[in-house]
């Protein structure tokens, strides 16, 4: 696939480099030769200097040929006008805009063709916000995602010494909890995969990734073992755009301080959140201020400020001092993974969350969702399986007849729509039906042109 990328900045340079990976054609336009020379040595892509909403650079780009544009730089003008040019000059199919303001929501009118045409909104603000926003609402989570408009979730968990997993094989695990429909899709153990098969022994410290439908996932986590104590107090570091967010969501949720070193923009925050929030201004990496606001009694401390090195002392910091669960918000993809799991509970990666909703663009055949795990290395995705048993791969076959690479395993499927769906843990006997939708898990990206061509309907299939 061709694409164009206009922004190298963080956002910009993560999208690039996962595209890259996937042997995509990408071009990024940047008004900064040093930081696109800097790209171009690392990755294999071309850049083009230039202002992005000029003609001549987005043609000089490749504009003429281009199936994907993704504008994401830090102005949401600029993404908006380059958008409407990408199409309207060029006839680019598919455009994607990142917008910080909230004025422009995913299916505005203005939005639409006759408007700025974008087909896709992202805010990584926003998509950081629906994350922590789920790790709050299941404490007991590493990660939370949602597939078929939320009717099935994955979660990610680390296995507890304590918890009823813990040194029991998968086939036992069942036996023991027949009433918990879950799916054991993935089981990694320091950082390396482990096959997921009946005799395998879960073992304490062990991450694993659990299919499971929306109303079971409480009962899932309980059935695991591990903790689940509900986030009562929250501290965050960092009163920006997330953080600012962040607290407004958690209105009348949580009791909530926020500490901001800027005075002008506390000032802000006072104005703009609620009375009962606590607003302070101070360095969130304070040892006194944070023993006088009892970061010790915290449920959850969480640092979003702008810099990466002041998150994670901050955050690092708080875990000593007693807070139950820390969070790190985490731009550079190094740091993030050498953070996770560490001290620091949870590191989180804007750009990082925000690539499985760029993804479903990229994806071939009828892909509803995508969703990216372990920075990156791994997916789980959702087809829908279309046609009939001489057009379809997986249509009228039961599961153990369908051919899955190796590794590859189907996790679920979500039969029905709306209000009547149900979320099925299959056996090998399930047949799948016509317009199934189908949850798989990609232990290595590589394998992800094998899976498409699962959904890809063929007029004579064989």
């Amino acid at each position: 696939m061709r694409i164009i990328i206009l922004g190298a900045g963080r956002v910009g340079e993560s999208v690039a480099e996962t595209l890259v990976s996937e042997a995509n054609d990408i071009t990024v336009i940047d008004t900064d030769p040093d930081r696109l020379r800097d790209m171009e040595a690392r990755l294999e892509l071309r850049g083009v200097v230039g202002n992005g909403i000029q003609p001549s650079v987005l043609r000089g780009a490749g504009a003429e040929d281009c199936d994907l544009f993704i504008a994401c730089t830090a102005m949401d003008e600029t993404n908006l006008v380059a958008c409407k040019i990408a199409h309207d000059v060029f006839g680019i199919p598919t455009t994607i805009a990142r917008l910080r303001s909230p004025e422009f929501p995913q299916g505005d009118k203005l939005l639409d063709k006759s408007g700025f045409a974008v087909d896709k909104v992202i805010c990584p603000e926003a998509t950081v916000t629906r994350y922590v926003q789920l790790l709050i609402e299941y404490p007991g989570a590493l990660q939370v995602v949602k597939f078929s408009q939320g009717q099935a979730h994955l979660v990610a968990v680390r296995v507890a010494p304590g918890s009823r997993l813990a040194n029991h094989s998968i086939a036992d695990f069942r036996a023991e909890n027949p009433e918990v429909p879950l799916r054991i899709v993935a089981i990694y153990r320091q950082d390396e995969e482990v096959p997921v098969e009946a005799e395998t022994r879960v073992q304490p410290g062990d991450e694993i990734y659990v299919l499971v439908a929306r109303e079971q996932v409480r009962q899932a986590l309980q059935a695991i073992g591990n903790p689940d104590s509900p986030v009562r107090r929250v501290m965050i570091v960092g009163g920006g755009k997330v953080g600012l967010r962040l607290a407004r969501s958690l209105s009348g949720v949580c009791e909530v301080k926020i500490i901001e070193s800027n005075r002008k923009r506390a000032e802000y925050l006072s104005g703009q959140l609620p009375p009962d929030m606590l607003v302070l201004e101070g360095d969130g990496a304070d040892e006194d201020l944070l023993e006088e606001e009892n970061v010790g009694d915290m449920d959850l401390f969480i640092a979003l400020t702008s810099d990466d090195e002041d998150n994670i002392m901050s955050a690092m910091l708080a875990k000593r001092m007693g807070a139950r669960r820390v969070m790190a918000l985490i731009n550079r993809r190094a740091y993030a993974d050498m953070m996770q799991g560490s001290t620091i509970d949870i590191a989180i990666s804007p750009s990082h969350a925000v690539i499985g909703e760029l993804l479903m663009h990229v994806r071939r055949g009828a892909v509803a969702a995508v969703h990216s795990l372990r920075s990156g290395t791994a997916e789980a995705l959702e087809g829908i399986a279309h046609g009939d048993a001489k057009t379809s791969r997986l249509v009228g076959r039961s599961i153990g007849e369908v051919k899955l690479p190796a590794g590859v395993r189907i996790g679920a499927l979500v039969r029905g729509q709306d209000g009547a769906a149900r979320v099925l843990m299959p056996s090998d006997e399930t047949v799948i039906e016509a317009d199934d939708h189908v949850i798989i898990f990609l232990p290595h990206k590589r394998k992800v042109r094998e899976v498409e061509k699962l959904f890809q309907v063929r007029a004579t299939f064989f």
